[in-house]
């Protein structure tokens, strides 16, 4: 069982009306500025997944990166960044997904996974789940197993969790 860690909400600030009237955005850096939050951070991810052989973390532009190559480090896992179109220097594979108004897209290098590779999918907030779906589709196009989902906040009211299907998915903070 994983160590009481809901100190961290405390180092998560709500900022009202971002980007827009009636939003209330989380914002992580107060979490980023603390040696010790980051430091929890990483490592109860870590701790979720130390035994189940992930030798990949994708991480999702941009926080995502943030997290995923310290959790990548610490499991002795390479990173891959799945990134916006355009952003990445070689040959991609693309995955296109649904926003509210439209569709986007994300990109990996075709090399980042492939077959056999057992992959951890991290980033800073679970909010609808389309890019965090987009991004197991695109890891799974390639081959790979995902073997879950890692998040430091899960906005549970607009479920994403339910566009994720079996996949684990572990959220160090749920609002």
């Amino acid at each position: 069982m994983r160590a009481d860690i809901t100190w961290l909400r405390g180092l998560i600030r709500d900022i009202p009306d971002h980007p827009q009237a009636g939003v209330v955005f989380k914002d992580i850096t107060p979490l980023l500025a603390d040696p010790q939050g980051l430091t929890v951070t990483v490592g109860a991810i870590h701790d979720e997944f130390e035994g189940d052989g992930v030798d990949h973390v994708v991480g999702i532009e941009a926080r995502g990166f943030i997290f995923g190559a310290p959790v990548a480090h610490s499991l002795g896992a390479g990173f891959v960044p799945v990134r916006k179109p355009g952003k990445l220097p070689w040959q991609t594979v693309a995955e296109e997904y649904t926003l509210e108004y439209g569709t986007d897209r994300l990109e990996m290098h075709v090399d980042g996974v492939g077959p056999g590779h057992r992959v951890l999918v991290v980033d800073d907030v679970l909010a609808t789940g389309g890019t965090a779906s987009a991004t197991t589709r695109l890891v799974e196009r390639s081959g790979a197993t995902v073997v879950g989902l890692a998040f430091v906040l899960e906005l549970g009211f607009l479920g994403g969790r339910g566009k994720l299907g079996e996949h684990r998915v572990v959220s160090l903070v749920e609002y």
